[in-house]
């Protein structure tokens, strides 16, 4: 059997055509409507530019004014900052396709570009918060030999080797993405083009294993390491006692599940959208539940662009009151409206991020 994607203005019509019993071609339908994406994703996609463009601004501004000397922190935030400015910046553009339904009037070269940069700031995001689980995990695990790798260096080499990566793992999607003109109004394709599906979903499925999947076992076996240290403590350890190692396990635990809320669903949601545009069903039902899923998620994945910026000023505020826990309230609230917010704060009790660093100016992460 194989089928065809035909997208059609807001809803997409997949025809499969197949062999019956006599040897005759048959062929089957499934038409559903994406009308809900000319509100929905004008609306998340409009909240995430209001919030995520000035407050990256000032962040960047604020990181480059203040701080004198930049710790590790300091230096994977601001380029979680940049990749996060960078997505924000390519909104308009999705919010003004999307409100003249789904009619790409910006051609072919911004076209490739926003599709680019979702993903850049995505498994860029991924790659730094990995590199911040290395960097603790050393902190914990061997914190006099690791000395000499936890400086300012090592973070900006480390940043560099996680742009590098992302750029490379990201080039095809230039190729992929296209504008296309269907029924007299041209599109850009989030994915691909019907022609090379078969080409994007092998991509797919080797960016997802390369840019998610092992990415997220190196912070499963990291954090799993520094729960081992924590609960047979060495003796660097021994004066932390025992309510703070457990407090420090319970973070942990937390950090794992919170990096789990805020990408895994994506990913699953859109692994099983690919699977079964590859390998075609017969239920349309379940196509449309999926695909409903998938691209209810999209958006939702890029909240943390408006999020992290706002944990710059919470832990500015903390290190002005020289308050080492947040105000009451604070993580259950962020916890049901920001699990990815709370991810990042979760993370910083564990272990300096540059031991062998001592920041001289004003760093809400040092």
């Amino acid at each position: 059997m194989t089928c065809s994607f035909i997208f059609m203005s807001s809803f997409f019509v997949v025809v499969c055509l197949w062999e019956g019993e006599e040897g005759g071609r048959e062929q089957t339908v499934c038409k559903f409507s994406e009308d809900y994406k000319q509100i929905y994703l004008s609306l998340t996609y409009s909240i995430i530019l209001m919030l995520g463009m000035p407050l990256n601004g000032m962040v960047l501004w604020l990181s480059w004014r203040q701080t004198k000397r930049w710790s590790c922190a300091t230096i994977y935030l601001v380029n979680l900052m940049v990749a996060d400015l960078l997505y924000v910046l390519t909104l308009p553009f999705l919010i003004t396709t999307y409100s003249l339904g789904d009619r790409w009037p910006f051609g072919e070269l911004l076209c490739r570009l926003v599709r680019f940069l979702f993903y850049t700031n995505l498994y860029g995001s991924i790659l730094l918060l990995t590199c911040i689980s290395v960097h603790r995990f050393l902190g914990v695990c061997h914190p006099l030999r690791s000395l000499p790798y936890r400086t300012r260096r090592h973070a900006l080499l480390g940043t560099a080797t996680t742009w590098a990566l992302v750029v490379l793992q990201l080039l095809p999607t230039l190729f992929f993405s296209h504008t296309e003109y269907i029924d007299g109004q041209m599109i850009c394709y989030d994915m691909t083009g019907p022609e090379n599906f078969d080409q994007f979903f092998a991509y797919g499925v080797v960016l997802t294993l390369s840019g998610f999947v092992f990415p997220s076992l190196v912070i499963l076996v990291c954090y799993s390491l520094m729960v081992r240290s924590l609960i047979k403590p060495g003796e660097a350890l021994m004066k932390t006692g025992n309510v703070t190692r457990a407090k420090s396990i319970r973070t942990i635990l937390l950090v794992c599940g919170l990096f789990t809320l805020c990408f895994v669903p994506f990913h699953i949601t859109r692994s099983f959208y690919l699977m079964l545009r590859f390998l075609p069903s017969q239920d349309c039902q379940l196509l449309i539940v999926v695909s409903l899923a998938y691209k209810i998620w999209r958006p939702l994945v890029s909240m943390s662009s408006c999020l992290n910026p706002i944990l710059y000023f919470l832990l500015l505020n903390f290190s002005t009151h020289s308050s080492p826990d947040p105000p009451r309230g604070f993580l259950p609230l962020t916890l049901l409206l920001f699990p990815d917010l709370a991810l990042y704060f979760l993370q910083m009790p564990l272990v300096s991020l540059c031991t062998a660093d001592s920041p001289t100016g004003l760093s809400p992460w040092s």
